[in-house]
């Protein structure tokens, strides 16, 4: 049976609204800091924008983690922290689901940031990451 701990892979959904008539600017962010992620991150190991089909508005960072130590630092990246200073002048709506197991430090960490934050730890299962 597996273990989940620190050291294993997570997904984390990032859920994003936008405010009316900042759809393109905000896409102009998110381009950006996908591009700085895939440069910088290499503990970074999926990173998609999508947009939601019923809500133009609405959209989910999908985001693949090796494992905490990632997370510290994607959070710390300095484009990172650039993108969360201009999410509050253009979105209006930003919630965190985690799938997957994590250490104290790194939950202490996802909840120092006072998003809504939801974790889902894993029972079971394995990855092949």
């Amino acid at each position: 049976m597996a273990t989940f701990d620190h050291s294993t892979p997570f997904m984390l959904l990032a859920r994003i609204h936008v405010k009316p008539d900042c759809v393109e600017a905000y896409l102009e962010l998110a381009r950006a800091t996908d591009a700085a992620v895939q440069a910088s991150e290499p503990g970074m190991l999926h990173h998609t924008f999508d947009q939601d089909p019923e809500d133009p508005q609405a959209f989910v960072w999908s985001e693949l983690y090796a494992n905490d130590q990632a997370f510290a630092a994607h959070v710390s990246n300095p484009p990172v922290q650039d993108y969360l200073q201009k999410h509050a002048a253009l979105g209006d709506g930003f919630s965190v689901e985690v799938y997957g197991t994590v250490g104290s430090e790194c939950r202490e960490l996802m909840e120092s940031f006072g998003l809504p934050l939801k974790i889902y730890e894993s029972k079971l299962g394995y990855s092949r990451m």
